[in-house]
C-alpha cells in the first residue's frame, strides 16, 4: 500500500472512531509533495469536508516561524542572540521572578538575577511560561487581574518570571517577546514582517495573523472533547484587533503553506530560489541552543486546555532557534537530531534533515495532546519512515 493510502486510512479511521472530526495531513521531501490526505469536516456541526486549503489555527506551531523572522534580524545584526534583550526591547528589563504569595493572596517578587536574551527567549529558558501549565501563574493572573496570553494585551507583557534566565526550561510565552524584539528592530508589525520576508518569498498567501474573508470562507471550527469523550464546536477565535500580535501562537494558515516553510527549512533556509535564511544561520537554528538543559514533561493546570504534555517521554530532548530537538531516536523511526513542535488545537509537525522528509499533521481540538488526536499524528509519522 502507497505511503498516500495509509495516511488517507489513519485519517479516515480517526474521524469514524471520533478520535477527530477533521484532520489533514501531508508529507513532503525537499523536492515537494510525497502524499496529502485529509478527512472529515470543518466542524461538529459542518458537512463542509476538510481540505488541504482549510483555514486553521495553527497557535504554537508560529513559533518556528517568529523564531525564524528573528534570526533573519540576528543574520543582518539588527538583533543579537546573547546581548540583553533590554536593549532592544526595555520591558525586558523590568521583569521580576515570583517567588509566591501572601497571606492575602498578593504575589510576592524579588528581582531577577541576569538579562534577558534572545536566545533564552528562543530556547524557553528565559522564566516565562502558560498558566496551561503553570498553577502560579494563574493564580498571579487571577489575583492581578492579568489577562491571559490568548487575549493578545500588553498587560500580560508584565507578567513576573518564574525563575531566572537559564536556570532551566520551561515552556512559555518569550516567544512573544521575541516577536516584540522583531517589531522594534525592523520598525514593522510582526505581520507586516512576516508577510514581506517569509509568506510572500515562500507562496504562504494563506497564512496571517488577521484572517481576511477569503480566509474565513475556508476556515475550520474549533472542537472540545467533552467528558463522554464527544467533540463539539466551541467558539474561539484569537483577537482580530489585538494589542500586540502574538509571536508565540496567533497565526492562522493550512497545511499546504506551512508545508512550505517547511520543506524552506529541510533545503538549508532557502525554497524556489527564496533564501529565508543563510546556511549558517538555518544550521544554527537546527542545533542545540540551550546546552546541558532539557526539555521537560508539563504537567496540566488546566486539563479542558492540555492533558500533561510531552512528546517521547524518555527520549532525551533539547530546544534550537526554535524548534524540539530528540537528541535520541525516537521511536515513530524519525533519527536523533530531528526536529519537532505543535500547536494548542492538536497540530503537529516534524523535520528530518538527515532523510529530508517532513510532515504536518493538523486538526482543531482542544485540550492539547489529546491522546486520540496525537495518536494519528504519531502513526503518520511511523508509517513514513516504514515507506522509507
Amino acid at each position: 500500500m502507497s505511503l498516500g493510502n495509509t495516511v488517507q486510512g489513519i485519517l479516515d479511521r480517526g474521524v469514524a472512531d471520533s478520535d477527530v472530526v477533521g484532520a489533514v495531513a501531508k508529507v513532503i521531501s525537499a523536492d515537494g509533495e510525497i502524499c496529502s490526505a485529509a478527512a472529515g469536516t470543518r466542524g461538529a456541526d459542518s458537512d463542509v469536508p476538510m481540505s488541504n486549503d482549510t483555514v486553521c489555527w495553527i497557535a504554537s506551531m508560529t513559533k518556528a516561524i517568529t523564531g525564524t523572522a528573528a534570526m533573519q534580524l540576528v543574520e543582518q545584526g539588527k538583533l543579537s542572540l546573547d546581548d540583553p534583550g533590554a536593549e532592544v526591547l526595555p520591558l525586558l528589563g523590568e521583569l521580576d521572578v515570583l517567588t509566591g504569595f501572601d497571606d492575602d493572596g498578593n504575589p510576592v517578587t524579588r528581582a531577577r538575577n541576569g538579562d534577558i536574551t534572545l536566545r533564552h527567549l528562543l530556547t524557553h529558558t528565559a522564566g516565562m511560561g502558560y498558566d496551561i501549565w503553570s498553577p502560579e501563574l494563574g493564580q498571579y493572573e487571577e489575583a492581578t487581574g492579568t489577562p491571559g496570553v490568548i487575549e493578545c494585551q500588553k498587560q500580560t507583557l508584565t507578567i513576573p518570571l518564574l525563575f531566572d534566565p537559564g536556570d532551566r526550561w520551561f515552556y512559555g510565552t518569550g516567544i512573544d517577546y521575541a516577536g516584540q524584539m522583531v517589531e522594534a528592530a525592523s520598525g514593522m508589525s510582526l505581520g507586516e514582517y512576516m508577510a514581506e520576508n517569509i509568506f510572500e518569498p515562500l507562496g504562504m498567501s494563506d497564512t496571517a495573523f488577521k484572517i481576511s474573508d477569503d480566509m474565513r470562507s475556508r476556515i475550520s471550527a474549533m472542537q472540545a472533547r467533552m467528558e463522554d469523550g464527544s467533540l463539539v464546536e466551541m467558539p474561539f477565535e484569537i483577537p482580530q484587533e489585538p494589542e500586540f500580535e502574538m509571536g508565540g501562537g496567533g497565526l492562522y494558515s493550512t497545511v499546504d503553506d506551512y508545508c512550505r516553510f517547511l520543506a524552506m527549512m529541510l533545503n538549508g533556509g532557502s525554497l524556489n530560489g527564496s533564501q529565508i535564511v543563510s546556511a549558517d544561520t538555518h544550521a544554527q537554528m537546527v542545533t542545540n541552543a540551550m546546552g546541558d538543559l532539557r526539555v521537560t514533561m508539563l504537567p496540566t493546570a488546566i486539563p479542558p486546555y492540555s492533558f500533561d504534555a510531552e512528546f517521547f517521554p524518555g527520549v532525551e530532548k533539547s530546544w534550537g532557534l526554535t524548534f524540539q530537538i530528540n537528541e535520541e531516536p525516537a521511536p515513530t523511526g524519525r533519527p536523533a537530531g530531528g526536529l519537532m513542535w505543535a500547536g494548542l488545537a492538536n497540530s503537529y509537525f516534524w523535520i528530518d534533515l538527515q532523510n529530508q522528509v517532513a510532515g504536518c499533521y493538523i486538526s482543531q481540538q482542544v485540550p492539547f495532546a489529546d491522546p486520540r488526536s496525537y495518536a494519528l499524528y504519531e502513526a503518520i509519522e511511523t508509517a513514513t519512515y516504514d515507506s522509507l
